[in-house]
């Protein structure tokens, strides 16, 4: 029986889930990375971990010392639950329109939470800078010192995903992957797969499953960064300028995801796959069908289901914010 030491060892590996209306609807085999199932539940364990044991072995992270980042939750979710199992400290800067499930989770696991005002990224008040600031400031006074996680910009946010999830994927279809589709954070994942997936088989097509009102859809289709029309509740995806991470990502199709698209999805899921799954896993399955129907019936194609819906409770899953932001209510959550 294989017996797991610590928290680290029980970060990766998840299953690929079959996701049988979509496959159905499309006559594709379209599969789902349970990234849910990591500890601090969702695919941002795996950032976490990337970047702490780089920055341990370039001698940056020193015993009892303080990791500090800007996110919008799920990375500094599991970087404080690593902290902790590691003998880390850990800074959290987020955003105060993030779900209160989430500010919650982080105050429950200890971290020391920041939350400012959500502002666009050229404005020196947003999350990212003023966390870039707050380890500058904590390096200088800390005993044992403070490091800037930086996930958007550092490349071992994208190595770990080829690493781990890109060769995962690779092997769980035995090599049999025609597509892979994901919505972008930091794009990590988008980055760190597609490199993977490209180096076992150049034809395998990458796409970008983008939010309504983010930019990346317009860059990758046509080198600007002009961002798509309308807007989305969708928290930790759709950005709107070109991280050190994107720039990496070998993309062959970009799609603009609406919320009114994407959601049905959630509650379809919910009501007959039994997954209760956040926004984003609503963005990166309608892309995953929207890319189904660019490739046609037969291929397989893969995406991430990046975290648990009840983190997300109070908005996605609350009819009443649903109803005043024009989006669609299922029957069943109805009052």
């Amino acid at each position: 029986m294989h017996t797991a030491q610590d928290v680290t060892q029980l970060i990766g590996n998840t299953p690929l889930l079959h996701l049988k209306q979509v496959s159905e609807q499309t006559g594709c085999t379209i599969l789902g990375k349970a990234e849910f199932l990591n500890p601090g539940g969702s695919v941002k364990d795996r950032t976490a971990l990337g970047i702490i044991r780089a920055a341990e072995e370039a001698g940056e992270l020193q015993p009892g010392g303080r990791i500090v980042e800007g996110t919008a939750g799920n990375t500094g979710i599991g970087l404080t639950l690593l902290a902790n199992a590691l003998g880390y400290q850990s800074t959290v800067v987020m955003p105060i329109t993030q779900s209160k499930e989430k500010i919650d989770s982080l105050e429950l696991l200890g971290a020391d939470l920041h939350l400012v005002g959500a502002t666009s990224y050229s404005d020196p008040n947003h999350y990212i800078h003023t966390a870039e600031r707050l380890a500058q400031k904590l390096a200088a006074k800390e005993p044992h010192g403070a490091i800037w996680a930086r996930q958007f910009d550092n490349p071992a946010n994208m190595a770990i995903h080829a690493r781990t999830t890109g060769r995962e994927i690779w092997q769980q279809t035995g090599g049999k992957v025609d597509g892979f589709i994901c919505a972008v954070g930091t794009g990590g994942t988008l980055a760190g797969v597609s490199t993977a997936l490209k180096d076992k088989n150049p034809s395998v097509r990458i796409g970008i499953a983008d939010p309504a009102g983010a930019s990346l859809c317009s860059y990758f289709k046509h080198g600007d960064l002009a961002p798509s029309d309308g807007g989305s509740i969708v928290e930790g995806v759709g950005i709107n300028h070109v991280t050190g991470n994107v720039a990496e990502a070998k993309v062959d199709s970009a799609f603009t995801i609406t919320d009114e698209e994407a959601l049905p999805y959630i509650f379809d899921l919910l009501r007959h796959e039994g997954l209760c799954l956040g926004g984003s896993s609503g963005i990166n399955i309608a892309g995953a069908v929207k890319l189904a129907r660019e490739l046609g019936p037969g291929h397989t194609i893969v995406t991430i289901l990046c975290d648990y819906g009840n983190r997300y409770q109070s908005k996605l899953f609350n009819p009443v914010f649903l109803e005043n932001k024009g989006l669609p209510v299922p029957e069943w959550l109805k009052i």
